[in-house]
């Protein structure tokens, strides 16, 4: 069974940071590309980030230069590094395997100004 779990949300204050982690199970994580997206308040779904099996890394435009993702393959488990927060982060965090329907329950961000 795939689980996704999320964790390191929380409240915030403007330029303040967090460490998103999803911890994974039930697939090859390895040979995974995976990626993290968010949805605000009364919003759509918006990606975020993703990084491949590869190594390489893709941000949204918002996020550039302030958010970093990672991966530890040992661990089987993504993070994501969010720095300079600002109120338009504020969202539920999701992780997902990239192309799958597979989502964890997400963890909610917070941003105060």
């Amino acid at each position: 069974e795939v689980q996704l779990v999320e964790s390191g949300g929380g409240l915030v204050q403007q330029g303040g940071s967090l460490r998103l982690s999803c911890a994974t199970s039930g697939f090859t994580f390895t040979s995974s590309d995976m990626s993290w997206a968010r949805q605000a308040p009364g919003k759509g779904l918006q990606w975020v980030s993703s990084i491949y099996s590869d190594g390489s890394v893709y941000y949204t435009d918002s996020v550039k230069g302030r958010f970093t993702i990672s991966r530890d393959n040992a661990k089987n488990t993504v993070y994501l590094q969010m720095n300079s927060l600002k109120p338009k982060d504020t969202a539920n965090y999701l992780c997902t395997i990239r192309g799958s329907n597979y989502w964890g329950q997400g963890t909610q961000v917070t941003v105060s100004s």
